[in-house]
């Protein structure tokens, strides 16, 4: 199994049309510590587009592609992606955000965005592997904690995000509200609800994955989720990695961090895509109205905008995803 698992490796890295190979020859999903760590070398993007690259996967938002986006506004109708600031602290929300009114017309706000309750974007700044970051940048920890990432920051990407979106709906290809969590989402599904949509993830879109937390939530209340000890959490198997680097994708997006918990590789989804892939990550979203107007439409891809807060040295920043069909 595993000779066959290096020459799948070597076919997807050359081009050749592998996504129906994958689907047709995974019968088992496991992924060990071993071939993940090999594929931190054979799908990796260090270096794909030089050795000064700062932005990774958006390099692939060409003018082309955002030519494409733009023709995919027929209607005008526009639709948030975002979660409302939520200032309630509960097990998925330790760190709420803090909303002052200082005046009748004035108030400050603050907020610890990381994790698993607010929507945000996540830099290549991130997330690192014994302090070495996307595209092999290994900054001083105490320059950073005085002055901010000197590279990789969300800075960045303030010229904002224009592409084309796509969702990819899971509950709806199950028939469910929501996924319980827990539940792997496969390249099988993904390629199920490509098939049934009539939508073909393809190089440098903004994929986002809706797995029902939202809804699961508003029905029966906050659980523990994420990587914390006991966290459970719907989400992509860690066995899609090699169908997320073939397929090219600019920027990743879920109603949670995107990774199944409990996993044997814990965040690997997550943590694989920022670091090598060099793809930014939308985590929390709120798909739940995105998924309502795109079923109403039976239309699943979209004008992607977004941009994040201009922070120099930031690792990420608070974002309002905007999907226009």
């Amino acid at each position: 199994m595993r000779g066959f698992a290096q020459s799948f490796l070597v076919l997807l890295l050359v081009g050749l049309p592998s996504g129906k190979l994958w689907s047709q020859t995974a019968s088992t999903h496991a992924v060990t510590e071993a071939e993940y760590e090999r594929w931190k070398k054979d799908l990796s993007n260090w270096g794909r587009w030089g050795k000064d690259d700062e932005i990774g996967a958006l390099n692939l938002i060409t003018p082309e592609k955002r030519r494409e986006a733009a023709g995919l506004v027929k209607e005008g109708f526009s639709v948030s992606l975002a979660g409302d600031a939520d200032t309630v602290q509960a097990v998925d929300n330790p760190n709420p955000y803090e909303v002052k009114m200082l005046a009748i017309g004035n108030d400050r706000i603050a907020v610890a965005y990381h994790g698993i309750a607010h929507t945000h974007l996540d830099s290549l700044a991130h997330i690192n592997d014994n302090g070495v970051f996307y595209n092999g940048y290994k900054p001083d920890p105490d320059a950073v904690l005085k002055q901010g990432h000197a590279k990789n920051s969300i800075h960045n990407v303030k010229n904002g995000i224009f592409t084309r979106g796509i969702l990819i709906d899971i509950p709806r290809l199950k028939g469910v509200p929501y996924l319980e969590p827990g539940t792997p989402i496969y390249v099988e599904d993904l390629e199920a609800w490509e098939k049934q949509a009539g939508v073909k993830v393809s190089a440098g879109d903004a994929l986002f994955v809706r797995t029902g937390v939202w809804a699961r939530r508003k029905e029966l209340g906050p659980w523990l989720r994420g990587r914390a000890e006991g966290g459970r959490s719907a989400g992509l198997d860690p066995s899609v990695i090699p169908w997320l680097k073939q397929r090219d994708i600019a920027v990743l997006g879920s109603d949670h961090p995107q990774y199944v918990s409990p996993s044997n590789l814990r965040g690997a989804v997550h943590d694989f895509a920022l670091l090598y892939l060099g793809v930014h990550l939308f985590d929390n979203c709120d798909l739940e109205a995105l998924a309502d107007a795109a079923a109403d439409r039976k239309r699943w891809d979209f004008l992607l905008t977004a941009a994040p807060l201009p922070i120099r040295g930031g690792t990420g920043s608070p974002a309002n995803p905007i999907a226009t069909f």
